[in-house]
């Protein structure tokens, strides 16, 4: 879709995801490291098992589609040669802290006025110009401070971390969506402009359901472990329900939705004679989730809860959908690559790797178009891997590069 446009990607993995999603939409997307390779291709796990720069699956996941070359910005010779490849790029992404790049001379305001329809993302954890700019950060850190830890975990203990990182990746989502919004600008107005995103204030949009549920309820989400908080003033509703080769969710919801779903799950369990008399005489039409107390949803959760435990996943989705019940299985990484509808759509693809003498299983991509290819078409780059292309381009010759390599440069 946007194949004649250029980025420069100088993120670390606070903004990978960024320059993954312009490059999958098409984007020529240069990823620019250190000489000797970026930090973060020593975050495991490893291709083989054994930590290798030029193996490692983070690095792999989050790089595939772009090119990608070294350069040592910080060297008066890295600049120059950085100031040459912008005048050709559209979009500019970095993570560095701020202030960084200023003190460099290579900011967006220093290239703004010579390329006006340049487009700079910034992700950083709290902002460029907010009080806490200069704060350092982790994951843990920005989940805790945008509120997230605060509703994670069971509900009598303390906060519990979301297993992976997560505030990177909705940041640089955030990112790749204002660099979208900016070129659309750009093409009405000739303008581009900066772009600058908060990893907080991306998580902190973790919270919206939290905000609404508070102004319309009064009441504030806490941990609630597998149970979910906000749809009664009374009582927590269990989500997670174990089964027999693992776990279903299912909600006990009243409404209309409610009725309709448990009406035929009451009916589907009567027909297997698991159906309590205390079930066959609830009028669901009527049930109120904010009025009903623990002690009517124990009677409820009880039967439902063995119901479960005697079916397969497969058997309950199977049954779920044939009677109309809202219910769905949770899968392993294993069960999305078996899945026959993501099969069906093909979002799995190899892509080959010739240095490890394999392919590997990739999503293939995030939309389908009738329009347009946004898959992944190639792996992530190795170290320096176009550095003979890439800089061609801005006029260097092989013993321009020979000799920035041995400065150190490149």
């Amino acid at each position: 879709m946007l194949n004649h446009l250029r980025a420069l990607d100088l993120t670390d993995d606070k903004g990978f995801l960024c320059g993954k999603i312009l490059a999958d939409l098409g984007v020529n997307v240069i990823k620019i490291e250190k000489p000797g390779g970026d930090p973060s291709r020593r975050i495991g796990g490893f291709w083989g098992g054994k930590p290798d720069p030029q193996k490692s699956l983070y690095w792999f996941a989050y790089n595939s589609n772009k090119k990608g070359i070294t350069l040592d910005i910080e060297k008066p010779k890295g600049r120059e040669i950085f100031k040459k490849l912008v005048k050709s790029a559209d979009f500019v992404i970095e993570s560095f802290p701020p202030g960084y790049l200023e003190k460099l001379g290579i900011s967006y305001e220093d290239f703004s006025q010579s390329n006006k329809k340049l487009i700079w993302a910034s992700i950083t954890p709290f902002g460029t110009e907010e009080p806490y700019r200069d704060y350092k950060d982790s994951d843990i850190v920005v989940m805790g401070m945008s509120g997230t830890l605060y509703q994670t975990g069971e509900s009598d203990g303390p906060p519990v971390h979301i297993s992976l990182p997560q505030a990177c990746l909705h940041a640089g989502a955030d990112a790749a969506v204002g660099c979208m919004v900016a070129y659309y600008h750009r093409e009405e107005t000739g303008e581009g402009q900066h772009v600058d995103v908060s990893m907080q204030q991306s998580a902190a949009w973790f919270q919206a359901n939290a905000v609404a549920t508070y102004e319309l309820n009064g009441s504030i989400f806490k941990r609630a472990g597998s149970f979910r908080m906000g749809m009664s003033t009374q009582v927590a509703q269990r989500q997670v329900w174990q089964c027999q080769d693992g776990y279903v969710f299912f909600n006990v919801i009243g409404g209309r939705t409610g009725a309709k779903t448990l009406s035929s799950l009451v009916a589907w369990m009567n027909e297997e004679k698991l159906a309590t008399d205390f079930l066959l005489n609830i009028d669901w039409d009527t049930f109120d989730m904010f009025t009903v107390s623990q002690e009517v949803m124990d009677k409820i959760s009880q039967p439902v809860g063995e119901f479960f435990l005697r079916h397969t996943r497969k058997d309950l989705l199977k049954g779920a959908v044939s009677r109309g019940v809202s219910l769905g299985p949770l899968s392993s990484m294993q069960d999305l690559l078996d899945d026959e509808c993501l099969n069906e759509r093909d979002y799995w693809t190899q892509i080959e790797h010739p240095e490890l003498g394999t392919s590997i299983t990739y999503p293939r991509t995030f939309i389908r178009s009738t329009e347009m290819d946004c898959s992944t078409r190639f792996r992530a780059p190795l170290i320096g891997e176009h550095n003979g292309e890439v800089y061609k381009e801005i006029g260097l010759s092989k013993d321009d590069l020979n000799s920035l390599k041995q400065d150190g440069v490149i």
